[in-house]
C-alpha cells in the first residue's frame, strides 16, 4: 500500500502526476516554454483574475515565492502590516526585517482569526501603511483568516494586499473578482496536488509594471521574472522542468474534477470524516469548527500522560501514513492533514491505525 502523506505538503499525488515527471525537456525549447505559459495562464484563471493579474512562477518552496513578493511588490519605503496568527505571518515578519522594510505586527491569539474590524483600525492608525499581509489559511493551527472581509477593508482605505495562500489555493474557492488583492502566493505541492519545487506570485499587472528596482535580490526579483516571461516566454534561471510538467497534469486533474469547488467539497468531506472520528475516541481539535479550514487539523494532546507524541508518529508511520508534529507556540498539539489525492477511505485507514495505537497505549494501559 503506498504511503498516506497527511500532512500541508508534499502530499499524496495521484499516479497520473507522477507520471508527468518521468519525460526530460530542455528548458528552452518550443514545447515547454508553451507548457509553462499554459501553467501561468491557468492560475490566473483559478484566481478569477486573469484580465488584471499575471501569474509569475518562482523555483522553489513557498517562503521563496513569499520574499519575492514582499521585496518586489512593497516599496522600499513603503510599511507593512502584517497580520500574524501563527508561524507563517512571523514568517513574513522575519523576512520584512531582513529585507530592511518597515513592518508593523497585528496579532491575535493562534486559535483566533484576524477581524477585519481590527485591521480597518489600524489602517486608520497609521497612515504610513502601504501594504497589508495576510495569511488565509495559516497551517501552524489549520484556522482560515476571513479574507474577502479583510480585502474589502484593505481596498476601502485605499492600501495594498498580498495574500499568502500557499495552502488554501486550490483548497479553497478565492475568487479576484469578489475579493481584491495586489498579489496573491502559492504552490504547487499543497492544494493544487503538484509537488515541490514551483512556488508562485500572482500580482496585479498594472502595479507590477511599476516595481522595477524594488528588489535587493537577482533571483527573487518579481518584476525580472516577469519581464522575462513576457519578453520570450521563458525562465531567467534554469526551471525544474519536471516539476511544471506535473503542475500542468495536476491542473488538468483539478479541471476533470469539476474546479476548486469541487475539490473543496472533498476536503470538506475528509475533514469532518477525520474531526468526527478523532472526537468519537477522545482526541480534540484546537480550533473551532467555524474558523477550521479543511487543510488540517491541529489536535491537542490528550492528558493524562499516556500520549507520547514520538510513539504515535513512529505507529502510525511503521503503517505507511505520514502526519505532522505540533507547531502552536503554547499548547502541545500534532496535525493532521486533509488535502492531496485522498478521499474518505484514506481518512477511515488513518482512524483504524489509530485505534491500533489508543488500544495499545492508552486503553492496554487503563486495564493494566
Amino acid at each position: 500500500m503506498p504511503p498516506l502523506l497527511l500532512t500541508p505538503g508534499p502530499l499524496t499525488t495521484s499516479d497520473q502526476t507522477r507520471a508527468a515527471l518521468g519525460r526530460d525537456w530542455g528548458s528552452r525549447e518550443a514545447d515547454f516554454i508553451a507548457l509553462s505559459e499554459g501553467v501561468r495562464a491557468r492560475l490566473a484563471v483559478l484566481a478569477g483574475v486573469e484580465r488584471t493579474h499575471v501569474a509569475v512562477p518562482v523555483q522553489g518552496s513557498g517562503t521563496f515565492a513569499v520574499e519575492a513578493a514582499v521585496q518586489t511588490l512593497v516599496p522600499r519605503d513603503g510599511r507593512l502590516l502584517v497580520l500574524v496568527n501563527g508561524a507563517y505571518g512571523r514568517r513574513i515578519v522575519d523576512i520584512a526585517g531582513r529585507l530592511g522594510r518597515a513592518w508593523v505586527a497585528l496579532e491575535a491569539a493562534e486559535d483566533q482569526p484576524i477581524s477585519a474590524e481590527r485591521v480597518a483600525a489600524a489602517l486608520a492608525a497609521d497612515r504610513e501603511i502601504s501594504d497589508v499581509a495576510l495569511i488565509h489559511c495559516e497551517t501552524t493551527s489549520g484556522l482560515l483568516n476571513p479574507l474577502p472581509e479583510i480585502a474589502a477593508c484593505v481596498r476601502r482605505a485605499g492600501r495594498r494586499l498580498l495574500v499568502d495562500a500557499m495552502s488554501s489555493f486550490g483548497a479553497v474557492p478565492i475568487d479576484g473578482g469578489r475579493v481584491p488583492f495586489t498579489a496573491l502566493i502559492g504552490s504547487s505541492n499543497k492544494g493544487l496536488e503538484g509537488v515541490p519545487g514551483i512556488s508562485f506570485v500572482i500580482a496585479e499587472s498594472a502595479y507590477l509594471q511599476g516595481c522595477a528596482g524594488n528588489s535587493t535580490s537577482l533571483s527573487l526579483d518579481l518584476f525580472e521574472q516577469w519581464r522575462g516571461f513576457e519578453s520570450n516566454g521563458q525562465w531567467r534561471f534554469t526551471p525544474p522542468v519536471q516539476v511544471v510538467a506535473g503542475l500542468a497534469a495536476a491542473l488538468d486533474q483539478l479541471e476533470a474534477e469539476g474546479g476548486i469547488n469541487a475539490r473543496f467539497a472533498r476536503y470538506r468531506r475528509n475533514c469532518e470524516v477525520l474531526v468526527e472520528g478523532m472526537r468519537a475516541r477522545g482526541l480534540h481539535p484546537y480550533i473551532a469548527a467555524a474558523d477550521q479550514a479543511p487543510v488540517i487539523v491541529t489536535f491537542l494532546m490528550p492528558p493524562g500522560g499516556w500520549f507520547k507524541f514520538q510513539a504515535f508518529y513512529d505507529f502510525l508511520h511503521a503503517r505507511g501514513i505520514v502526519i505532522y508534529p505540533g507547531k502552536l507556540t503554547g499548547v502541545d498539539s500534532f496535525r493532521i492533514g486533509c488535502i492531496g489525492a485522498i478521499g474518505t477511505g484514506d481518512m477511515m485507514r488513518c482512524l483504524v491505525a489509530i485505534d491500533g495505537f489508543l488500544a495499545e497505549h492508552r486503553d492496554g494501559r487503563t486495564a493494566a
